[in-house]
């Protein structure tokens, strides 16, 4: 269904599941390096699926 809708939108999926993550463009992932500060770290799949 997911797959379906993406034709013409957007998805934000929260989730660890592993098989869902194989299936996605961009994983964006939040880590802590400091106590307090949250840092965004996107990876973009798009460039090694067309490769």
């Amino acid at each position: 269904m997911i797959r379906k809708f993406s034709e013409k939108s957007q998805f934000i999926i929260v989730t660890h599941n592993k098989q869902m993550m194989t299936a996605v463009d961009v994983i964006y992932g939040v880590t802590m390096q400091e106590p307090g500060v949250s840092k965004l770290v996107p990876v973009d799949f798009r460039s090694l699926k067309e490769a």
